[in-house]
């Protein structure tokens, strides 16, 4: 198949197991735009259950030829990492080709269900590929409960460069001036991914900006705490394990390279 005919068989495949579970079927968009558009809608609301082997053959091929439409993956070696093993790169988390990368997620982290929703947790579900939403449910299944903020799952990165994605839940602040509390659990955030990450023998790991998109922590106070966490954190372990803050904001760009030093 060519990677059109690919995009077309997977909307009407996805449209024919909607049909069969009594939900609405869309149209078939002429354009390749609107059927881009239309098939990662149809993955983002997809529910966790079994998929056929050729969907996920087929998935598996479009998103691989996604990834080069995109740009392709992107490595470590055009970034300017510190003496201290750390780096700010400004770019597309879903095209980096670290050993993890850090998906912000919500407490179901089961991923977004909104429509071609713009955060993070949209876009790493999206280019994975429905077989993480499937495995993160397994793992929500075993442990029985929401997860808790503060805390991080590892999965497969399945479609993704990246050979894994930690999943951490930050701290819901709106805005609001963050409490002493809402500090403690994204630190937590990013010490209890740094340690996954360590256990998992993780050469690299790249976090997003957590909490500061869709859960509203002001960007600086977000960035402070998680330079601040992960020095510390290197610091007490002595880890050689490369950190990349991956940003996507010209804000977040400017806050980082000031808090890490960066000139030129």
């Amino acid at each position: 198949m060519t990677q059109d005919e690919r995009r077309v068989w997977l909307i009407r495949a996805l449209c024919k197991e909607r049909k069969s579970w009594g939900a609405d079927v869309p149209a078939m968009p002429e354009d390749a735009e609107g059927q881009r558009l239309l098939l990662r809608a149809l993955m983002n609301v997809r529910p966790p259950v079994p998929a056929e082997p050729e969907l996920l053959r087929v998935q598996d091929a479009y998103l691989r030829g996604r990834l080069a439409e995109r740009g392709g993956a992107v490595g470590e070696n055009g970034m300017s990492f510190s003496p201290e093993g750390i780096a700010v790169w400004r770019g597309d988390i879903t095209r980096l080709a670290a050993d993890g990368i850090v998906n912000a997620a919500n407490s179901q982290m089961l991923g977004c269900f909104v429509p071609n929703h713009r955060c993070i947790d949209n876009a790493i579900q999206t280019y994975a590929g429905i077989q993480m939403r499937l495995e993160c449910a397994r793992q929500m299944d075993a442990q029985g409960h929401e997860e808790p903020t503060g805390r991080a799952k590892i999965t497969p990165g399945y479609n993704l460069p990246a050979a894994h994605v930690l999943h951490t839940v930050g701290p819901i602040v709106g805005g609001a001036i963050p409490s002493p509390h809402d500090r403690a659990l994204l630190e937590s955030c990013y010490t209890s991914c740094l340690e996954l990450a360590h256990e998992q023998g993780l050469a690299s790991l790249a976090f997003c900006c957590i909490s500061t998109g869709e859960f509203g922590y002001p960007n600086r106070e977000a960035a402070q705490v998680a330079v601040a966490t992960v020095r510390d954190w290197k610091n007490q372990t002595n880890s050689k394990m490369k950190v990349i803050f991956d940003v996507f904001k010209p804000v977040d760009y400017d806050i980082y390279r000031e808090l890490l030093g960066v000139r030129g």
